[in-house]
Formats: C-alpha cells, sequence, structure tokens
C-alpha cells in the first residue's frame, strides 16, 4: 500500500482502486478501509481512494495519541490531498467519518468539490439522537426472527443497563444474512484507544462547524438507509438543513451499510451525484 507522511511525521498508509477520476474515502470507526470493499462496485465509475486512518490497518500508530482526536485528523486528510496533488477533490465519508469530513470541509472548504456523507455520524454539528428514535426505527424490523433479543438489548443499552452491542448487530443490516454476519465480524474496530479517542473531549465545535458549512459551496448527497438505526432517516434529513446544498436519498431496506443491502441501487445513486 501506498503511504505519505503526516503532518506529525506518522506514516499513513491509503489503498487505490478502480479508475476514473478520484474520491478520497474516509472510513468510519475510526477503522481502517476494508470493510468498505469497493463500495458495492463503485470502483467502476471512479478511482477510489480509502485512507487507513492513523494507528488502524496499515497506518502507523502515532506518538501522541491525542491527535486520535477528530479535528486533529483534518489534517491528515489534507496531507492526503496533498499528497495527491488534488487542487479540489470529492470527499466520500460513511458513518463517523461524515464528521471528520465535515470538520475537514468545515476548515478547508475550498478544497472540497463534492461531499458524499454515507449514513453520517452528525456529532460534529451537535445533532443528538434520542433512544426513542432508535427503538420505534428497530421495530420496523419486529417480524424478523433475531428481533426480540436485540430488541432487548437495544432497549437495555438506551437506558443504561446493559452494553451487548454484538446482540445489537442485526440492526445495522438491511438483511442479517452470513454475508452480513462476516461483514460484521470483519469491521470491528482494532484499535480501541483511537476509537475511544476520537470524540474527546474538544474533537468537535458543532456551533463554529455549523456555520462553515452553513456557506460552503461544495454539492452534498446524504444517503441514509431506511432501517439504520445509528443514522435514522429522520437525523440525516436533519443534518441535510446544515448545508446550502444539499440531497437526501433514503435507500429502501438499507441498514448502515447500503452498499452490502443493495449494491446496484446504492452504486447509481453515488455515481449519479458524484458523476
Amino acid at each position: 500500500m501506498p503511504t505519505f507522511s503526516a503532518p506529525d511525521g506518522t506514516q499513513l498508509a491509503y489503498r487505490v482502486t478502480g479508475d476514473g477520476d478520484p474520491v478520497v474515502c474516509l472510513p468510519g470507526g475510526p477503522s481502517d478501509s476494508l470493510y468498505l470493499g469497493d463500495l458495492g462496485g463503485l470502483s467502476t465509475h471512479r478511482r477510489l481512494i480509502f485512507l487507513d486512518l492513523r494507528g488502524t490497518g496499515r497506518s502507523a500508530i502515532p506518538e501522541d495519541t491525542s491527535s486520535y482526536r477528530c479535528d486533529r485528523l483534518v489534517e491528515d486528510v489534507e496531507a492526503l490531498r496533498e499528497h495527491l496533488g488534488l487542487a479540489r477533490m470529492d470527499l466520500l465519508a460513511h458513518s463517523g467519518g461524515a464528521n471528520l469530513a465535515m470538520r475537514y470541509a468545515a476548515r478547508y472548504p475550498e478544497n472540497v468539490a463534492k461531499l458524499a456523507l454515507i449514513t453520517p455520524g452528525a456529532r460534529a454539528v451537535g445533532i443528538a439522537i434520542t433512544g426513542e428514535t432508535r427503538r420505534e426505527l428497530a421495530q420496523l424490523r419486529k417480524s424478523e426472527p433475531w428481533f426480540p433479543a436485540a430488541f432487548a438489548a437495544l432497549e437495555a443499552i438506551g437506558k443504561g443497563t446493559g452494553s451487548d452491542w454484538e446482540a445489537i448487530a442485526p440492526f445495522f443490516c438491511g438483511r442479517w444474512d452470513a454475508a452480513a454476519r462476516q461483514h460484521h465480524a470483519a469491521g470491528r474496530p482494532s484499535n480501541m484507544e483511537a476509537a475511544a479517542l476520537f470524540a474527546a473531549e474538544g474533537a468537535f465545535d458543532p456551533e463554529t462547524t455549523r456555520a462553515a458549512l452553513a456557506t460552503c459551496e461544495a454539492r452534498v448527497l446524504l444517503l441514509a438507509g431506511e432501517y439504520d438505526v445509528n443514522s435514522p432517516p429522520c437525523s440525516v434529513a436533519e443534518l441535510a438543513g446544515v448545508f446550502s446544498d444539499a440531497t437526501l436519498d433514503v435507500q429502501p431496506g438499507a441498514g448502515h451499510y447500503p452498499w452490502l443491502d443493495d449494491a446496484d441501487r446504492f452504486v447509481a445513486a453515488t455515481a449519479a451525484f458524484l458523476g
């Protein structure tokens, strides 16, 4: 895998797949980028450049672990843009990586042409998701055989009396089949310190970020999954209101990984937006 140097000297890795104009892709987690695959075949339309966030995948562990914080990671994204020689870039981010993408767009709006946020997290702009919202959305799956145990675990987590995150995994997938189980097992964050410090105190500045994004001229796609309890469609719709030029697309039957649930539908929507 090719590498480049972050501003603090940490060696960061990225992988490239596909042909055409580049799209820089940021994973959630924080995790390495392997769980994104080629985004269901999006690589047949564009050249995808997947960054392994510091301390994950093939990227080095930094000397200063406070640099795992979301706002600190912004400069890693900027270093990658400079390394690639891109004047402006199309930026795609999944889940928690959307927080990083939004912080980047707020700091460097002139460097972003298009911004595709896939089942995005929204802590960067202060959008909170209530337990009741997640429970109401989860009820859409009540006919599934795994629902009783998963819903009990979800309620316990919401009440603060449980922490069985594995039990609620089916709620993140449009279909809880063998492929979904395999993807879930392979996609667990390997660096728990990086995951814990990503949202440490000071990582987000919602008011400032909102103000900056309101004037950002980049076109924005917000793609939500109909069943996604992590990033519910209503919360993604609220996030759309932050931007001046945003398109909201809710993928039917999809969970948190829409390129797994219906790759053709996901690729068609995302490729059409990216052009």
